[in-house]
């Protein structure tokens, strides 16, 4: 693995208090998810690594902040934090932690311009849910929230030349998957946060109720929900390894990580069962550091 200070050496992020606030992000980055960060940091050239942190931090960044807009805990930070980004992105600067980063990156990468707008536009949609009442209603809100976010990172793994219909395609193959697989993961602490990320029509379809979610029941009808959910995430998710093909050689160890790791959580989370209403599954360790020690194997060769 690179040193961090080679990655920002060689990202040509030399201005010292610029690097600084890079630095900061990764550590915020690398708190929220570590199998995917160490991912980040050891296969992916090291001249795009920090590029990729500060397109994922100001993702996170922003997700937080619209928890804490959407009425459950009295706060309302949202408009005052969309007018910053969008006079950053009009401007080309900003002294914010998050943004300076992230208009540095988009100074060397600017296909990221369009899909941060993408994704600020978007974000009334998540700031206002707090479930779906159908499957229809879930899959606009991917269109409109989490496929934006996740192409603020994959704008970065793409091939320049690469399909940009079929690749985007693939990718909201992946995010489906993906963004399922995370409402059903997180079911125990959203129910407690008053939200739900699964349909009213799915939990009629299996003759359950939000009741028997909060409380953890383990029935014939919430286990046939909880399994056809992630079955569903998982399809997808296998499906969306072909987003390797649209990735230039460098990246590719990288992209097929990415979904791999996502689908060893989903198995995780298809073998616990109703325990997903206790807690969240995670990917298991000596599997998700298989899955990093073998595309370092791919990248070497």
């Amino acid at each position: 693995m690179h040193t961090w200070d080679t990655t920002l050496t060689t990202a040509h992020i030399d201005d010292p208090s610029l690097r600084a606030a890079y630095t900061a992000q990764r550590t915020v980055v690398a708190g929220y998810r570590r199998h995917a960060y160490l991912a980040v940091r050891l296969l992916l050239p090291p001249a795009l690594v920090p590029h990729v942190i500060a397109a994922t931090a100001f993702m996170h960044h922003t997700d937080t902040v619209l928890d804490k807009t959407n009425g459950r805990d009295g706060q309302d930070g949202w408009p005052a934090w969309e007018a910053e980004a969008r006079t950053g992105l009009d401007g080309g600067n900003s002294t914010h932690p998050v943004l300076r980063p992230l208009l540095r990156t988009i100074s060397t990468h600017p296909q990221l311009t369009g899909h941060v707008t993408d994704f600020l536009d978007g974000a009334p949609l998540e700031r206002e849910s707090t479930g779906f009442a159908t499957e229809t209603a879930y899959q606009k809100y991917v269109d409109a929230y989490s496929l934006p976010a996740f192409m603020l990172i994959a704008s970065l793994l793409l091939s320049p030349g690469a399909d940009p219909v079929a690749s985007r395609e693939v990718c909201r193959t992946y995010i489906d998957g993906s963004q399922r697989l995370d409402f059903v993961n997180d079911l125990s602490e959203d129910l407690r946060d008053g939200r739900l990320g699964l349909s009213d029509e799915a939990l009629e379809r299996h003759g359950v109720t939000r009741g028997d979610l909060e409380r953890a029941r383990d029935t014939t009808g919430t286990r046939a929900l909880l399994r056809t959910q992630l079955e569903q995430a998982r399809r997808d998710l296998l499906a969306a390894r072909r987003l390797v093909a649209f990735a230039p050689p460098g990246h590719r160890a990288f992209t097929r990580a990415v979904v791999a790791l996502e689908t060893l959580t989903a198995d995780r989370a298809l073998a616990a069962g109703t325990g997903l209403l206790r807690r969240p599954a995670r990917p298991p360790l000596a599997g998700a550091l298989g899955v990093l020690t073998r595309e370092l194997r791919h990248r070497g060769r």
